[in-house]
């Protein structure tokens, strides 16, 4: 065997390797994402899904956050998945944000999956080592996000997910979303 062919041969198995790596295996549809608040002066959400193109979607959402966390401050999500999207078919899944602190939860899943995909389309707070409180008051605008999975597991099994999100505090507005995304296996 020549030297030339066995170059190649070796570059063509780095290529080869290099695209199994941790690349997203699914791809998705949002189908629906709404928020609600117990006190629309202190925390409004207004989240909308863009089609950016032939099978390709992003997310908008426009968020004035007035009122100031503290240790009390909770949140929590749970993930249940359906196979048809019926309402009545969907089954908790093991995928979910334990009921913890508003800074732990900045500190840990904010930090590894919020900041990673929302950072180049949004103004969301930005932080290196853990967050110093207090969490800033202002308006945040996501424009056009995709979701590149980041921080999110590689395989998914195809099925309509459903996402709630919780955030809740003494003296504080109870606030939430609720996604619902179709997940498809990605060909290539």
């Amino acid at each position: 065997m020549d030297i030339g062919y066995s170059s190649v041969l070796i570059l063509l198995a780095i290529v080869l390797i290099s695209r199994c790596g941790e690349a997203r295996k699914w791809d998705y549809e949002p189908i629906s994402i709404i928020a609600s608040s117990s006190d629309e002066s202190l925390i409004k959400i207004e989240p909308s899904i863009v089609r950016l193109g032939r099978g390709k979607f992003g997310i908008s959402v426009l968020a004035e956050w007035n009122y100031d966390t503290t240790e009390k401050t909770m949140v929590e999500a749970v993930v249940y998945c359906s196979s048809s999207g019926d309402e009545s078919d969907y089954k908790l899944l093991p995928w979910a944000i334990p009921k913890q602190s508003f800074y732990d939860y900045l500190n840990t899943y904010y930090k590894d999956v919020i900041m990673k995909n929302f950072a180049p389309c949004s103004n969301v707070p930005q932080f290196k080592g853990k967050f110093q409180p207090p969490w800033p008051k202002q308006t945040y605008i996501g424009d056009k996000c995709v979701i590149e999975g980041e921080g999110l597991p590689v395989i998914v099994p195809p099925g309509f997910y459903k996402i709630i999100f919780n955030c809740t505090g003494p003296d504080q507005p109870s606030w939430s979303f609720v996604g619902i995304f179709k997940i498809i296996i990605k060909m290539f």
